[in-house]
């Protein structure tokens, strides 16, 4: 398997976000462990997937242990689900509540999630449900859950193949952000949470872009490009917690990404969150030149470049109808019509846009040449 490894270290210790803190290498378990003990917490579940049990748990619990002064290792419990998007669901959200009840866990109890962005999702909402909600701390394991999905306080389950249509918004207590994780994960999830990175840089400025082209392989991603994604996303949701305004700027690409994510799920051609969100790029950087007249020249350029990190899908026509037909449950929807995030130009996003269903026909063409 290729593995990936970032270039620098962050010398970056944390980042505040309204209630909360990212802290970032391993000094940052020292704050975890003083957390635990500063709020007696009584009892902890550590949940992962099958993966992060195999790869990242010891690890973790070596760098939280490491002078385990209380004893706090006697209260620590673990559950692990099957990895991948299937996992993501209500009956799987049943299981660990009653895995929760059955070992006694009360409101004065602690989940921290380690894994990627499956475990921040579903990790947070068994949390923010539990007993009307209990503290829980986010550990992503995978690039996108770094600079995406474990930020912001969005947690969230798919239902009937429906991307996070179950959820709530809930702050974690902290998040750690280790990238010593990366070097457990394949080249197929770098290049899917690099997707992420390039929604961040094309929403966020044209100095941003600029870096991020000038990536052909992710393993010339650098921590200081992983912390500017990160800061591209804090700013934008300290701002706007809820996505009541400016947050909604995180979906560009994601209205067409993530009803091609829920066509495939559960299918013998099922894609990675990013690898959906590229494709949804792409479509949507289509869509942006014929609505807001974003430069063709610069649409094709794009193109080419997100290409290296994507895979190509053939959508037959049947596909492509029903991926237009689950544009219908999009949380950004008002009155059932669909609204887009859309771009005038690199770093300036506008969202609300209602999207003509030939200009989607059209955006498929576009994708397939």
């Amino acid at each position: 398997m290729d593995y990936f490894q970032l270039k620098l270290i962050l010398v970056v210790k944390s980042i505040n976000i309204n209630s909360y803190s990212v802290f970032f290498g391993v000094s940052a378990y020292r704050n975890l462990y003083k957390l635990i003990v500063k709020n007696k917490y009584e009892k902890i579940l550590i949940l992962t997937d099958l993966n992060t049990k195999k790869h990242c748990l010891t690890y973790f619990e070596k760098q939280l242990l490491s002078t385990d002064t209380e004893n706090i290792k006697n209260i620590i419990y673990n559950y692990s689900i099957k990895a991948g998007e299937s996992s993501k669901n209500l009956n799987q959200s049943r299981k660990i509540w009653e895995f929760l009840i059955e070992n006694g866990f009360k409101r004065n109890s602690l989940m921290i999630n380690l894994g990627g962005g499956l475990i921040t999702d579903i990790g947070g909402f068994i949390s923010s449900t539990y007993l009307r909600g209990i503290d829980f701390v986010n550990i992503p394991t995978s690039l996108l859950g770094m600079v995406d999905a474990s930020i912001g306080g969005k947690t969230g389950i798919d239902l009937n193949n429906l991307k996070n249509i179950i959820g709530t918004f809930k702050y974690p207590k902290m998040i750690i952000v280790d990238q010593l994780f990366l070097k457990s994960i394949s080249k197929r999830q770098i290049n899917s949470g690099f997707a992420e990175m390039i929604k961040h840089s094309l929403i966020d400025s044209k100095s941003h872009w600029e870096k991020i082209k000038k990536i052909n392989s992710t393993s010339e991603i650098t921590n200081d490009l992983v912390f500017e994604s990160i800061m591209t996303k804090v700013n934008i949701v300290k701002n706007d917690p809820t996505e009541s305004n400016i947050r909604k700027y995180l979906n560009f690409g994601h209205t067409l990404g993530h009803a091609i994510e829920s066509h495939l799920l559960n299918s013998e051609r099922e894609l990675l969150h990013g690898e959906s969100i590229l494709i949804g790029l792409i479509l949507e950087l289509y869509i942006s030149n014929v609505k807001m007249n974003l430069d063709l020249d610069l649409v094709k350029e794009i193109k080419i470049i997100i290409e290296k990190f994507s895979k190509k899908v053939n959508f037959s026509e049947e596909d492509i109808i029903q991926i237009i037909d689950l544009l219908k449950y999009d949380k950004k929807n008002e009155k059932e019509i669909p609204l887009f995030v859309l771009l005038e130009s690199i770093g300036k996003p506008i969202f609300g846009i209602i999207v003509s269903k030939t200009d989607i026909l059209n955006a498929f063409e576009f994708y397939d040449n």
